[in-house]
């Protein structure tokens, strides 16, 4: 069976979801054989292995003080080592930076926005906002594909798999590239990676700054937080938070929108979810027209409520 080269940039276990989703992918249509930006331990390795890869590619040394252009050299690299029928990446805005470098590197086509990849490598991707749906192919080199969060159900692990095969790929220069000079630690919230949470509770300009009423709700349901533009101009929540046209794309399970007018910025980047749930005073809201379930009503009065009787249920 033909190899799949997945690229994967994990700093620590466990793996998350979307990279456990890459490999399930990766098996539908060949043999998993995974890129990792990253020096891999023991620990790693038996994580990999679990989940179906057989080989695993590391770089020589770290990567960390180039942007994104030494990371799609060393996948380049890889890929060139490989021969691989496939490349898959996530769907963020650096797995779609690397996998477009990465693309003109190995002279291949770029296919981004992947819903699914069937084993014949036709791609189906999400068009215009989910709009609707193509499906289509790489004519040119070794086809690189970027795919949504969510799209696939993780295989679960399988302990007793063989341990992989483990390859260093020499450093070769990224060529001139911004490079990093200083770091600073994220706040952690406990919450899951918005782009690829199964559960999404967003506010906006209707929560008039207050985000208490959706945070409640998103640690009561598991899920991540997120948010308008406009709440994030106003600086009511950071900017990574935000979901639309200009900010994070995302293809959670549920997604309950709070005080969101669902402006066509907005329905870009959320359109795609399984399960809409429209919470907005205004009943002319753009959002209803995308919703499964809608809600006119005052947001400060639905989602206590709605957190309150998920407590009594949980009782």
């Amino acid at each position: 069976m033909a190899s799949v080269l997945v690229f994967l940039d994990v700093p620590a276990l466990p793996l998350p979801r979307a990279a456990r989703e890459l490999l399930t992918l990766a098996g539908t249509v060949g043999t998993p054989v995974v890129a990792a930006a990253r020096r891999v331990d023991p620990a790693m390795l038996d994580a990999l292995a679990s989940h179906g890869a057989v080989k695993v590619y590391e770089p020589a040394g770290e990567l960390d003080a180039v942007l994104v252009a030494a990371k799609a050299a060393f996948l380049a690299d890889a890929a060139k080592t490989e021969q691989p029928d496939a490349i898959l990446l996530g769907n963020s805005f650096e797995d779609r930076e690397i996998a477009a470098r990465t693309g003109i590197k190995l002279g291949s086509g770029v296919i981004t926005d992947a819903v699914a990849v069937a084993p014949d490598l036709a791609v189906t991707k999400s068009v215009l906002a989910g709009s609707y749906t193509s499906t289509c192919r790489v004519r040119t080199g070794t086809p690189v594909i970027t795919v949504k969060a969510n799209s696939v159900e993780p295989a679960p692990a399988d302990p007793a798999a063989a341990a992989p095969q483990l390859v260093e790929v020499p450093l070769s220069d990224a060529g001139p590239a911004a490079r990093v000079t200083g770091r600073s630690g994220k706040r952690v919230s406990g919450r899951p990676e918005l782009a690829e949470a199964r559960v999404i509770v967003a506010g906006g300009r209707g929560m008039d700054g207050n985000f208490g009423p959706v945070e409640e709700l998103a640690d009561l349901l598991g899920g991540a937080v997120g948010a308008s533009r406009a709440a994030t101009d106003a600086g009511w929540i950071e900017h990574s938070a935000q979901v639309g046209q200009t900010g994070k794309t995302v293809s959670p399970q549920l997604y309950i929108s709070a005080g969101i007018s669902g402006a066509i910025q907005q329905k870009a980047g959320m359109q795609t979810a399984k399960v809409i749930v429209a919470v907005n005073k205004d009943a002319d809201a753009p959002v209803f027209e995308i919703a499964d379930f809608g809600i006119v009503g005052d947001v400060f009065s639905v989602l206590p409520q709605a957190a309150e009787e998920i407590r009594k249920r949980r009782a």
